[in-house]
């Protein structure tokens, strides 16, 4: 009984993610407010039955949704959605969801595509999980990756806005009509970077003291670890640009996109392509 419901959330998460992304779409292009509140809205709704199908699955498996990779990605649309929304309704940016709600959306459709049925039932958790160190690891991970995926929306946004300012284009016309002024979408970034840091920061040493509990060692040098790091450095890189060297604007907007490339890669092609440590993620 509960597996279905389960199963009947997440299929509630792929549909309520897919409609609030082409809502958002719809409403940047027709500038109708019903349309615009019935995405926020849709977003809520996907929340809520992300949140659901994560306590059904700790309910039925009977620890923290973190054995595999069907768990990992429920936990990262879900850090997505939240931050986003907390980003929507802080400072009334609803345009941001029109780049923001793609990345869940394809995130799902990996797991329908690229998953069975098979791999997203409830496992044994791995010895090698069995600490609560794993469950913090995760928690940061899941909040640092989510703004980093809006800090990525922002970039774009701004780099959009850039490109039609340059080209000499009427900004009181088009999609970026709806975009706030370059300067509000540059600080909003750097804002986001700036909360998503620390978590990062606390998800690798989170991770370090994980990985002594469970391999003996904090650091081996595992494709996740090492990707990991890069990911720290490119932000880290971000901030003291920006702090030391007044790096504003355009630089900092494709920086903001190549670390949630890096994030991605350390998501994705560690856990596919690179086998390691983390290889039980999959």
């Amino acid at each position: 009984m509960l597996a279905s419901l389960e199963v009947a959330m997440f299929y509630s998460l792929v549909v309520a993610t897919t409609l609030c992304m082409l809502l958002y779409m719809i409403w940047l292009g027709s500038k109708n407010e019903f349309i615009g509140r019935l995405a926020t809205f849709f977003t809520i709704i996907a929340l809520i039955a992300d949140t659901f199908a994560i306590i059904l699955r700790m309910i039925t498996s009977g620890h923290p949704p973190l054995s595999n990779g069907y768990e990992f990605l429920l936990t990262f649309v879900g850090g997505i959605l939240a931050v986003y929304l907390f980003a929507e309704f802080r400072y009334k940016l609803r345009s941001l969801g029109a780049f923001v709600m793609p990345i869940p959306c394809l995130l799902l459709m990996f797991i329908i595509m690229s998953m069975g049925p098979e791999e997203r039932i409830a496992q044994a958790v791995p010895p090698a999980l069995k600490s609560q160190w794993l469950t913090f690891h995760v928690i940061t991970a899941m909040f640092a990756y989510g703004a980093f995926a809006v800090s990525f929306g922002l970039g774009i946004m701004y780099l959009l806005k850039l490109s039609k300012e340059g080209n000499g284009e009427k900004l009181s016309q088009g999609i970026v009509s709806r975009f706030p002024s370059l300067e509000v979408l540059d600080e909003l970034a750097y804002k986001v970077v700036g909360f998503a840091f620390p978590l990062l920061t606390l998800c690798i040493i989170t991770g370090a003291i994980w990985a002594n509990y469970a391999w003996g060692t904090y650091w081996s040098w595992d494709p996740k670890e090492t990707w990991s790091l890069i990911t720290w450095i490119i932000y880290a890189g971000y901030l003291h640009a920006r702090l030391m060297y007044g790096w504003k604007g355009k630089r900092a907007a494709w920086m903001a996109v190549f670390g949630f490339a890096a994030v991605l890669f350390t998501f994705f092609g560690v856990n596919y392509f690179l086998p390691g440590l983390h290889s039980y993620a999959q």
